[in-house]
């Protein structure tokens, strides 16, 4: 059975640990940015479930767009490696990453 996205997308951040993600995703009909560091992922504008085994990505979410930022993350000052990239851009990606 193939991986979900969420899991492909932290598989991505264990192997490109300098990296972090910040997905721009539609879940439930609302926007919402999900960070992405070292095979963890949080919400940025909605609570984060505490157990590690519920999605804070799930599989029905369309993704929006992705940025790539070197780490560590300060959103005051954020270091982009890319940004705005289309989900078959970032399948691509982690193709290469081998996830």
């Amino acid at each position: 059975m193939a991986d979900s996205i969420a899991r492909r997308l932290e598989q991505y951040t264990v192997k490109r640990s300098h990296e972090v993600l910040i997905v721009k995703a539609q879940i439930d009909g609302e926007l919402d940015e999900i960070a992405i560091f070292k095979g963890f992922s949080s919400s940025l504008t909605r609570s984060t479930a505490s157990d590690p085994e519920v999605p804070v990505l799930p599989e029905e979410a369309k993704i929006v767009s992705v940025d790539r930022l070197q780490s560590p993350y300060n959103p005051n000052n954020p270091r982009y490696l890319q940004q705005g990239l289309s989900w078959e851009t970032m399948q691509s990606l982690l193709s290469e990453a081998g996830v």
